[in-house]
């Protein structure tokens, strides 16, 4: 057994996990399309408020980004730029992608998390609620996503760091190798 077999396979379930959140998370868009549709179809044609309603559609909305952003990276459909990433052998990509994780990635992941970590806090001590008439009283869950975005991409930055630097170690190997 190799010293590098148990990161990876740690690696891979937690690509597992983040394509399992990243997959439920997408089927809300269906909610997205049909809540908006009630929302629009209660106010216009019978004159009535949903507010609650409304708020879900709003915390659906969150969830949709937040909870599939590190499945996204995961799948390497997050915005990039690359004119010349994209005729770079794997090894100079595998480069490309490690310095993004460790420059980019991890720095904002932390500083993200150091930022919200005091108001996704404060939020449960006080079990905020929301400020409107019929609202919704699940608004510190709302902003536990902040957390969720932050904890599944830095769980994503590191599993990506490992199979990298596999793919740095032994690169005749990797050329096979795809993304979920």
């Amino acid at each position: 057994m190799s010293l590098f077999s148990w990161p990876v396979r740690i690696a891979t379930q937690v690509q597992a996990a983040n394509a399992l959140l990243g997959r439920t998370c997408a089927w809300l868009t269906l909610f997205l399309v049909l809540g908006t549709a009630c929302v629009v179809v209660l106010r216009y044609a019978f004159g009535i408020g949903a507010t609650a309603l409304q708020e879900a559609v709003m915390y659906a909305h969150a969830l949709t980004f937040m909870g599939t952003a590190a499945w996204a990276l995961q799948r390497q459909a997050h915005v990039r730029v690359d004119i010349f990433y994209q005729n770079f052998s794997t090894r100079k990509k595998a480069i490309v992608d490690t310095s993004g994780h460790l420059l980019l990635l991890l720095p904002m992941c932390l500083f993200l998390g150091w930022n919200s970590w005091g108001y996704v806090v404060n939020s449960w001590a006080i079990y905020e609620t929301s400020g409107e008439a019929g609202g919704l009283g699940f608004m510190y869950l709302q902003k536990s996503i902040i957390l969720l975005l932050v904890g599944s991409l830095l769980l994503q930055c590191c599993a990506d760091l490992v199979l990298l630097m596999q793919q740095l170690r032994t690169p005749a190997l990797s050329e096979g190798i795809q993304h979920d």
